[in-house]
């Protein structure tokens, strides 16, 4: 699948229109549901093929964001032998007690793996954790960015942001411009 038919497939299947509470607070008329794309083999194998040459030359493992950047990172890390890390969103309060899964991280180079990026704000704080735990974190790719201040929070923080797709793109690619 080239990128525009990539493109264009993400948008058409996950694109929705209504009113919508984003993670960040803010409304937005505009949603993307990824989990639609996410669910869709076909859709998401090419995601895996596109993001594979954004990856940078030196990751020691991949680490998927709860929950929509668990998928892409699986199926990135089948394309590239690449171990994967399960990052969540608040440490289980049970069992291990841990924010990652999937093995040790200390001492690691990480790579961000997230669906969708508005303000930044989910990658920020897994970010802060995991290099408080010893990971080190200076690349996130996400899917598509919203175009919001994601980018640009998360840069201010040191991390190079490499989005597969901006919203504007997408929307191109859908002939929707």
């Amino acid at each position: 699948m080239t990128r525009e038919e990539l493109g264009k497939a993400i948008y058409e299947s996950c694109n929705i229109k209504g009113e919508f509470l984003l993670r960040s607070g803010k409304t937005a008329t505009e949603y993307f549901d990824k989990y639609l794309f996410e669910a869709n083999p076909i859709i998401l194998a090419a995601v895996a093929e596109h993001i594979t040459p954004r990856l940078p030359s030196k990751v020691d493992r991949l680490a998927g964001l709860e929950m929509g950047g668990i998928p892409i990172a699986t199926a990135i890390s089948l394309q590239t032998r690449i171990p994967t890390l399960f990052i969540r969103k608040a440490a289980k309060p049970y069992g291990t007690c841990k924010i990652a899964e999937g093995g040790d991280f200390e001492g690691t180079e990480l790579v961000i793996i997230e669906d969708v990026v508005t303000s930044g704000g989910a990658v920020i704080e897994a970010v802060s954790v995991l290099r408080e735990q010893g990971a080190i974190v200076n690349h996130v790719i996400c899917v598509i960015d919203r175009e919001d201040s994601g980018g640009k929070n998360l840069e201010n923080i040191g991390l190079i942001f490499s989005p597969l797709f901006t919203k504007s793109e997408l929307e191109k690619h859908a002939g929707v411009l």
